[in-house]
């Protein structure tokens, strides 16, 4: 008895716990991207090829996949929703990306992951305009998700702003003062830096609820996602023969960072982040899988310290402890907004036997028998 006891236990908490593992598998990806990014950057990959080669990539293998997976459930296209794809793929793939990357380029990869938990925020009060995101001001959750938000970028300002001495750890000593000098950023590469990571956050924030609000009409995130991919590439493609014309050398991929850099972001950050963001999002909404960027962060700020040899300061740690604790109003506040559309669905005084309530996918309970 115990036995099958213990294994409902597993599954449900397995069931539940799904969203937050890919969330968090999502920021370990991404974080990966940053450091890869940022040494193939440094050795003067253009910005613009590597969107459209990631891109790329992203595109091959993902469209045999949803050839595959999403035959029987895959919509059909009409105008509307194409002008959404490539609205998709413009605001992503294109924008954010360049724009992000030109702003790690100007500074370091830990300052790119810092600046981009400013993300909830933006994705908040945007999915509080279209709807999206439920919030009541009078409601305890609602002002959890407020606060948190407000914290999490009051942290990210922190890790921003505030250095505080240097913390020597024992994976850096010898590497950081001597390398960190010959690439130190100054003020106005910081500035700089930091508006076009701004609008690059913007874009993606954009994408995000846009994303959302196209998976109510076209349910097939392997579809969606090979879409937005090609989309990408071909609109990159673009911007990239606009941007580097005349310069044919910056096309080359040779057998190092770039290269590395190029399929680990297509299969990784391009192809399998769109479809689980995408998968999260239709139970979560975007406010839940943005929540959790400034995960990726911590992760960036401490990978950088130890492959890029990027300086860890005290003040980046404070911080990073200051955005967990608003991480964590948020998710709070999210699993109770779950409780209450549970609960709001049962009429007081309403009497509930086994045979009248259903588990759907998403873990809710709706009522068969009224």
């Amino acid at each position: 008895m115990s036995k099958y006891v213990s294994s409902d236990v597993m599954r449900e908490f397995f069931n539940k716990g799904r969203p937050f593992f890919a969330v968090i598998f999502l920021q370990f990806g991404l974080a990966g991207m940053d450091i890869l990014s940022k040494a193939a950057l440094n050795e003067g990959m253009s910005n613009y090829v590597f969107v459209v080669y990631r891109h790329a990539v992203a595109t091959i293998v993902m469209t045999p996949v949803a050839i595959v997976f999403d035959k029987k459930i895959r919509p059909n296209m009409t105008r509307s929703l194409f002008f959404k794809l490539v609205i998709l793929a413009l605001l992503e793939p294109v924008i954010d990306q360049n724009f992000y990357f030109m702003g790690m380029k100007a500074t370091t990869a830990t300052f790119a992951a810092a600046m981009c938990n400013i993300l909830p925020a933006i994705t908040f009060v945007m999915a509080c305009i279209f709807r999206l995101e439920k919030l009541n001001l009078k409601s305890i959750r609602s002002q959890a998700k407020v606060i948190g938000t407000v914290t999490t970028v009051a942290g990210a300002m922190l890790m921003t702003l505030m250095k505080g001495p240097i913390l020597e750890l024992f994976w850096t000593k010898g590497r950081t003062h001597h390398e960190v000098t010959n690439k130190s950023v100054d003020l106005h590469n910081s500035l700089k830096g930091a508006f076009m990571i701004t609008v690059g956050c913007f874009s993606w924030s954009c994408f995000m609820v846009l994303q959302a609000i196209t998976l109510k009409s076209y349910p097939a995130e392997l579809s969606l996602t090979a879409w937005i991919c090609l989309l990408g590439t071909v609109e990159g493609a673009i911007v990239a023969f606009v941007m580097e014309r005349g310069k044919t050398k910056v096309w080359a991929i040779n057998w190092d960072a770039s290269l590395v850099a190029t399929l680990y972001s297509g299969v990784v950050c391009s192809g399998l982040a769109y479809y689980i963001q995408g998968l999260i999002m239709k139970d979560k909404g975007p406010v839940f899988v943005t929540a959790f960027t400034p995960l990726g962060m911590i992760i960036v700020a401490v990978m950088g310290s130890i492959i890029l040899a990027e300086q860890m300061y005290l003040g980046r740690v404070i911080g990073a402890f200051v955005i967990v604790i608003g991480l964590y109003l948020v998710v709070w506040g999210k699993s109770k907004d779950e409780s209450v559309q549970v609960t709001e669905q049962i009429l007081p005084g309403t009497k509930i036997s086994d045979n009248d309530v259903k588990e759907t996918s998403s873990d809710k309970v709706i009522i068969i028998k009224t």
